[in-house]
């Protein structure tokens, strides 16, 4: 876009200038405020002892509203996005989210 005005929101201002810490902490409260799916993911490990549950529980909720190739894909989205935000863990053997390793 060589010659183009882009104009940044304070916002993105914010997140391009930022440094790496920062930018996953602003990453973290969008996805918390925007994402229903992190949110509710975040608060079932919150209300729970061992603060764990596993990935099986919300790909069967999601597979009452969608199919669970589309389930699957949109899980791990969300699980992506919920370990760069360092909002929650996922354990890949265990199949398992977690706040363990979680900030």
């Amino acid at each position: 876009l060589q010659g183009a005005n882009i104009q940044l929101t304070p916002s993105a201002r914010r997140y391009a200038e930022a440094d790496v810490d920062t930018r996953k902490a602003l990453f973290a409260q969008a996805l918390l405020a925007h994402v229903p799916l992190a949110q509710h993911i975040k608060r079932v490990l919150d209300e729970r002892a061992g603060h764990a549950a596993p990935a099986r529980r919300f790909r069967d909720e999601l597979e009452d509203h969608m199919s669970p190739d589309y389930a699957e894909e949109t899980l791990r989205t969300v699980t992506l996005w919920g370990r760069y935000g360092e909002v929650f863990a996922y354990d890949e053997d265990d199949d398992r989210f977690s706040l363990d390793d979680a900030v």
